[in-house]
């Protein structure tokens, strides 16, 4: 099967040449675009984020021997979320090849967390059919890259040890304000500072509130316990 200069180039950012690669043109169909003769990647994503589940889970496991369940949880789920899989996205600049119907396109599509983590998983599930585990577990350990070996520190709730740290102290819980709301509405950019009543603050920048939220917990959690130092 012959394919595009760009689903080439995007193989190449990937670091995997299919194959079969009518998985890869199917993991990179959305929904609102799919037809009897293109199904979307709903069956590719579903399986995908199994893949991404198992070689994740082991290796945790084989990164830390001694870790019990309640340590390797919140790691594990650090590794695998949706905001995880679409920054991987991000990082191979998956969206630009995402095949899109016309209201995603108009509304943002190629660039919606959401869509870019659902369709790594389904890149994932693709590369696993056509080469089978060892192969999709190479990519995506490769892929993760340095975030298994941070994802100790990573998978630390920020805005809970913040609000922690300041119960400790006996102040009430930390407050955080939305400083200013940037980009267009498929698009946003929030910038979220966290607040002590102690009058200690840290902003953060993201293109999710939440993510923003946490940001700037972590950061202001940063600097309180280097001052408790």
């Amino acid at each position: 099967m012959k394919v595009s200069a760009d689903i080439q180039a995007f193989m190449g950012r990937l670091g995997h040449g299919f194959a079969k690669p009518e998985l890869l043109l199917r993991a990179l169909t959305h929904a609102s675009i799919a037809s009897s003769t293109r199904p979307d990647n709903q069956r590719l994503e579903f399986l995908g984020d199994r893949v991404l589940g198992l070689v994740m889970a082991d290796a945790l496991l084989r990164a830390d021997k001694g870790a019990s369940e309640g340590q390797l949880a919140p790691r594990f789920n650090a590794l695998v979320r949706k905001e995880t899989c679409a920054d991987v996205a991000r990082q191979i600049d998956l969206g630009a090849v995402l095949k899109l119907g016309r209201s995603e396109m108009m509304t943002g599509g190629r660039r919606k967390e959401a869509l870019l983590g659902d369709a790594m998983e389904a890149v994932i599930a693709a590369v696993y059919l056509d080469a089978g585990l060892e192969v999709a577990r190479a990519l995506v350990l490769r892929l993760w890259g340095g975030r298994l070996a941070n994802v100790a520190e990573d998978a630390r709730d920020a805005k809970t040890s913040l609000q922690e740290w300041a119960q400790a102290r006996g102040l009430p819980p930390p407050k955080y304000v939305t400083i200013a709301r940037e980009g267009p509405d498929h698009a946003p950019v929030f910038t979220i500072e966290a607040q002590l009543a102690s009058g200690e603050v840290a902003q953060a920048t993201a293109g999710a509130k939440r993510q923003a939220e946490q940001a700037a917990a972590k950061a202001l959690l940063t600097r309180m316990e280097g001052q408790d130092d």
